[in-house]
């Protein structure tokens, strides 16, 4: 039998104890994700999900929570400009990165303190 990966389907981060005010604000309110209801029987656990286009970005609650400091979600952007003034309007500070050929990005810090990456290809 033949199997074959077709997408990933989530990317999940970690966030601390009651901190599901914050991912709102960050991921929905400023970036724009759609919150997808949780499963009932998963809700119990905590944490968010979000969606933008046919990507899901889940927040689950870590009681001994620590951020990835390296390893991170990378979103493809349309006009990486006007998302670098829309942080900026929102007090959101974003490292600059030139390292990728035929790329523009940025790295980002949520609120729990998770790489971000947003990239523009050229």
């Amino acid at each position: 039998m033949m199997y074959s990966l077709k997408r990933i389907d989530h990317v999940q981060l970690a966030a601390p104890p009651n901190s599901e005010h914050r991912a709102r604000r960050f991921f929905h309110e400023l970036l724009g994700f759609q919150e997808v209801e949780k499963p009932v029987v998963l809700q119990k656990n905590g944490g968010l999900w979000f969606k933008i286009n046919d990507c899901e970005l889940h927040i689950g609650i870590d009681q001994s929570f620590i951020p990835a400091k390296k390893a991170h979600p990378a979103f493809t952007v349309e006009n990486l400009s006007a998302l670098k003034e829309h942080l900026a309007a929102h007090h959101v500070a974003f490292i600059q990165d030139e390292k990728l050929p035929n790329a523009n990005r940025i790295y980002v810090h949520d609120p729990f303190g998770n790489r971000l990456e947003f990239l523009e290809w050229l």
